[in-house]
């Protein structure tokens, strides 16, 4: 109760979350929220007009109602966020009014066949008049040398139909619909030349366009005095958050080590930049009345370079914090952390609830917690003397602190454990914070080359130094271990074991040992029986690959894959659109092939499965022949109608490969035919379980 009192707002964080949760999952109307809200707020403004031995007795009764008047908050706070619930959001009116006008809202990233561009939505034109609209979408451009530089503010109009984001719904899938409308994305559209019309910046963003053309700049230092494109690739993101340059490789490399935080701006990142800040503007502590001119300054460009780094949750929840504890001190009030970091997570969600769902601000919060929880009795285990040991002992003592609570969080969103996480950071902790303010330094002294260029090469050198590390590292054995799945609750059970022991060892209170032991064992328990249901799965999977054919015969902790040859070669996309479900199915080793007869069909327990992924006479060899799965690829139908007669059929699947233009077609022969058909290229994989 005294931990509580000291951090009331984790009392209020906790049901403002679930009602987040609760309106994602239920979609609560706003008259019943309203109602709600109503009620609540007349409960407590009568209450003190009660007689004291009433208000005595009904006191715990007003403290939850408090508790459910918070969860309706977090319901509401979700409901106004999210963009399909704008009355001018221009999926309401699309497509009656067919021409789009947008506009550029961030500079236009390369990829390797296009050209990506981020673009709100202005307006809509059609039945002879023009409406004004809220919502974004992402617009990808054919590649043309012409459109490279196209600049933040550029209007386009177009009449191209807009293609709604969805989810490749393959199991264990990233739910890519809910991050891009955490963006307020909810379209997207590829425009080749002559399918659109380009008109000057109309009423840009002045602030946004300056920010841009700063970022601009000092991306073009980086470029002109870092030598090394992987080099200037890796600063960029280090220092501004500028990721389209650095190299696909290295992000893998720090990733496999546990420090991928290097790269992903944050709390480390605004750290430095405080201390710094903090240490020029020394000389301001002496004056009393300078305090908030001190305050102001550290809070300004704290947030400038939170917006220069694109504003993302961990970078913004960092400078919320920071903000925080700026104010507390200039006020001569020291807050909890507790509370402090609960008030910053309240402020963030009410900005945009659709954070709680981002591993990154979930590992942000999670790592913050475990070393303010852990990093004191893990330090405290061991006393040297030695300053030097010491220093790399505090560094160990944060690392590992702050693996605790991120640990389950790993797992559950990425399904590996950086094994040699503690070697990795000792020593790219320090030379990350050296290339940071190194860098800070570059921008400041950019104008003047003789100095500039030497301390570019100096930057280089220590960033070639930090990837020969981490290369080292992830080149030892079982550097990684992948594979891991753990589903939420196993996750919950993980922080419950992880919290009763940091109570059990921080108060000495059996409880909490109790409630370790409690956590281990119900883990063990779901664990098991997971085991034990993948071990006897059957199960074919037809997954759903833009332009690809890929197909999982499951058989326990065994798959057979048939596919294309190119998909499986090259490797493409197999981690976006295979690997998660495998994970999710307790996969592993891969087994040969599948026999197939003459027609391409194979027999997989008990059920007839007849693929069609080559032109050929697809007849069946005695009349009405039972076929309990066709599945079509490609082109390879010439007359569905012949196929479709000549065999009885269970069920058709359309895969990823099938051109639209035929699709259509072929899908109306289903129904013409009455047979149940699946098109995974709208409806998502396909799966029959056959248990």
């Amino acid at each position: 109760m005294i931990f509580l009192k000291k951090a009331p707002f984790l009392k209020l964080i906790i049901p403002f979350i679930a009602g987040i949760i609760l309106q994602s999952a239920f979609s609560f109307t706003p008259g019943f929220l309203l109602l709600f809200i109503g009620t609540a707020i007349l409960i407590i403004l009568l209450f003190p007009y009660l007689s004291i031995q009433e208000r005595f007795s009904l006191h715990p009764w007003v403290g939850l109602v408090i508790l459910f008047l918070m969860t309706a908050t977090g319901s509401v706070s979700f409901y106004l966020n999210d963009i399909r619930n704008d009355k001018n959001w221009f999926a309401k009116h699309y497509p009656a009014y067919s021409t789009v006008m947008a506009r550029i809202d961030e500079p236009i990233s390369e990829k390797e066949r296009s050209f990506r561009a981020i673009a709100t939505v202005t307006g809509l034109e059609g039945q002879g008049s023009q409406i004004n609209t809220k919502g974004k979408m992402i617009i990808y451009f054919k590649k043309d040398s012409a459109l490279k530089d196209l600049d933040v503010g550029i209007r386009i109009i177009c009449r191209k139909l807009l293609q709604p984001i969805s989810n490749s719904g393959n199991p264990g899938g990233f739910d890519y619909q809910r991050y891009a409308l955490s963006r307020a994305i909810s379209h997207q559209v590829y425009l080749a030349p002559g399918e659109f019309l380009l008109l000057p910046a109309n009423n840009r963003n002045s602030f946004k366009a300056w920010l841009f053309q700063i970022r601009k700049k000092l991306i073009g230092i980086i470029r002109r005095f870092i030598p090394g494109e992987k080099e200037q690739g890796f600063a960029s993101a280090i220092l501004i958050g500028y990721k389209d340059d650095l190299d696909k490789q290295v992000l893998q490399s720090y990733a496999n080590t546990g420090v991928i935080h290097i790269l992903a701006i944050s709390g480390l990142h605004l750290g430095i930049i405080y201390g710094l800040l903090v240490l020029l503007l020394k000389p301001l502590f002496r004056f009393k009345r300078s305090n908030w001119i001190r305050a102001i300054l550290i809070i300004l460009v704290l947030w400038i370079f939170c917006l220069l780094a694109g504003g993302a949750a961990s970078v913004t929840r960092s400078a919320v914090m920071f903000s925080c504890i700026v104010l507390g001190e200039t006020l001569n009030r020291k807050a909890s952390i507790y509370n402090t970091l609960a008030f910053s997570a309240f402020l963030l969600l009410c900005y945009n609830p659709f954070w709680l769902w981002e591993a990154g601000f979930q590992l942000s919060y999670a790592a913050v917690l475990s070393i303010v929880i852990f990093s004191r009795p893990v330090y405290q285990l061991f006393f040297i003397r030695n300053k030097i040991l010491d220093f790399f002992w505090k560094l160990s003592v944060v690392s590992f602190s702050a693996q605790i609570l991120t640990l389950p969080l790993c797992i559950f969103h990425f399904h590996q454990i950086p094994v040699y996480f503690l070697v990795s950071n000792i020593i790219a902790v320090p030379l990350a914070g050296f290339i940071l303010t190194s860098g800070i330094w570059l921008f400041a002294i950019a104008p003047f080359s003789m100095l500039a260029i030497p301390s570019g090469k100096i930057i280089s050198f220590f960033i070639r130094l930090m990837n020969a590390w981490i290369e080292r590292v992830e080149a030892l054995p079982f550097a990684v271990w992948k594979g891991l799945e753990i589903n939420l609750m196993q996750t919950l059970l993980l922080f419950l074991f992880a919290g009763g022991t940091g109570y059990w060892l921080l108060s000495k209170n059996k409880k909490g040992l109790a409630l370790a032991l409690g956590a281990v064992f119900s883990f063990t328990v779901i664990r098991a029986q997971s085991f034990f249901l993948h071990a006897t799965q059957k199960k074919i999977i037809v997954y759903n690959v833009p332009q690809y054919s890929a197909i999982d015969f499951l058989s326990g902790n065994q798959y057979r894959f048939v596919g294309d040859s190119s998909f499986r070669t090259k490797n493409l996309s197999l981690n976006a659109y295979i690997q998660p479900c495998r994970n999710l199915n307790r996969v592993g080793r891969p087994v040969a092939g599948i026999p197939f007869n003459s027609n391409g069909c194979l027999q997989f327990y008990g059920k007839k499965v007849l693929i069609m992924n080559t032109p050929g006479n697809y007849r069946s060899a005695r009349k009405k022949e039972r076929i309990d799965l066709i599945i079509v690829s490609k082109n390879t139908i010439s007359d569905i109608y012949t196929i479709l007669r000549n065999f009885e059929i269970g069920m058709v699947v359309f895969d990823s490969s099938t051109p639209y233009r035929k699709l259509n077609a072929w899908k109306k022969a289903c129904d013409s035919l009455q047979v149940h058909y699946h098109s995974v290229p709208e409806k998502g994989a396909f799966v029959m379980n056959l248990n």
